[in-house]
């Protein structure tokens, strides 16, 4: 009898209900009904609670990002959370297919456990990001676990694929043509159709992007030609050296009708300096140096001023590519078939380098890989966009 109230408490199937406080100040869901249920609005309905675990690698968290569409596809009348960490998180900000964003914390994490899903997706082949996979309350778990002594394994027969590229240095480095979003896709068991990456702007950082682009006299008329400089300091070999960049820089910049912006991040700020210091004379004061020191969603904002973004294989490639610029991109250490450019861009590859890819942090020979970079094909690839720009701005 004492239950009686608990029992016959019908706490709304609603996103917003928090059970702490009113949806609509004033309003009583429990004793009136769920208003948006009742206005006929059924965009607030649970349906199938999914949590993603994307943590680790900001570029493979904006990859995992093109997972989303076919997973509304899946489940239309679902909720989506997602946790990543807190440095990645920024990246899901405005992002209308997710509800919630969770960070790798003691507070985030207590309040996951607590909960219980639907669906599990979880990406990640790290030992932390299996082991809570594990923990999480789910009826259905996809991608990768902890089994009782600690390795990791793949919870899923769809997974086995995504498993084995990582202990199979065969199949990785030579034998597979798909993309990593492809790969990531069959690992949920997600249906594939090269969706792309998902990546949105707020209506103030839209209003950031065009009062930028006054105070640097934007003219859409000429081509704005973004280098994404650096890295991340995990792999310090994904990046040209400066005298490459200077030397292409020097080049591109002799033509009148281009813009030249340099980007990057905070680790970047004195790579960029030096870049900037080193040009010609007559060159520095045609590129643009754009601010390294104002975090990832204001790095964006600036990369958004391009029409091509020429990188290495890092996180700013996999921001290009999520806000569909033209993207001309070299590899050495990486594996280059696993980036998908959605037929917007180029890739350079180390063609006949038989140690590459090699995915290691030192190299052994020399950075060869480095060296082999084209940099007079990547200025031609550049020239010839600049002819049929009007006709990738249209498409986009």
């Amino acid at each position: 009898m004492q239950n009686d109230l608990i029992n016959n408490l019908k706490i709304p199937d609603c996103k917003f209900y928090s059970g702490y406080k009113p949806c609509f100040p004033g309003y009583d869901c429990l004793k009136d009904g769920c208003k948006m249920e009742l206005s006929g609005d059924t965009s607030h309905r649970m349906g199938k609670k999914i949590l993603i675990i994307s943590l680790d690698a900001l570029g493979n968290v904006l990859l995992n990002t093109s997972v989303l569409h076919a997973l509304k596809r899946k489940y239309p009348v679902s909720t989506v959370h997602w946790l990543t960490m807190k440095n990645a998180a920024p990246i899901l900000s405005n992002n209308d297919f997710i509800d919630k964003i969770f960070v790798w914390d003691d507070d985030d994490k207590l309040i996951l456990s607590g909960m219980k899903y639907d669906v599990l997706l979880n990406g990640d082949k790290s030992f932390y990001a299996c082991a809570f996979a594990g923990k999480v309350k789910a009826d259905e778990k996809f991608g990768f676990v902890l089994n009782d002594n600690g390795k990791i394994i793949p919870v899923n027969d769809a997974a086995m694929y995504n498993y084995n590229m990582g202990i199979d240095d065969e199949l990785k480095f030579r034998k597979n043509l798909k993309s990593g979003s492809q790969i990531i896709h069959e690992t949920f068991e997600l249906e594939y159709r090269k969706d792309e990456y998902v990546f949105s702007f707020s209506a103030e950082e839209k209003d950031f992007i065009e009062k930028y682009k006054e105070q640097i006299k934007y003219d859409r008329s000429y081509l704005y030609v973004g280098f994404n400089t650096g890295c991340s300091n995990l792999f310090p070999n994904k990046k040209m050296t400066v005298e490459q960049h200077v030397k292409l820089i020097n080049d591109l910049a002799q033509t009148s009708e281009f813009k030249i912006l340099l980007l990057g991040g905070k680790e970047d700020t004195e790579r960029n300096l030096k870049i900037h210091e080193s040009l010609d004379k007559d060159i520095q004061n045609k590129v643009i140096y754009t601010p390294t020191n104002l975090g990832l969603r204001n790095g964006a904002c600036f990369m958004d001023v391009c029409d091509v973004v020429i990188t290495g294989d890092s996180f700013g490639m996999h921001l290009a590519i999520a806000l569909k610029k033209y993207v001309i991109a070299w590899f050495g250490l990486s594996c280059w078939n696993e980036i998908e450019l959605y037929n917007c861009g180029e890739k350079l590859i180390p063609t006949g380098l038989e140690c590459a890819p090699c995915w290691n942090k030192v190299c052994p020979n020399n950075l060869e890989c480095i060296d082999m970079i084209d940099l007079d094909r990547i200025a031609s690839i550049v020239r010839k966009y600049a002819l049929v720009k009007p006709l990738f701005t249209n498409k986009n």
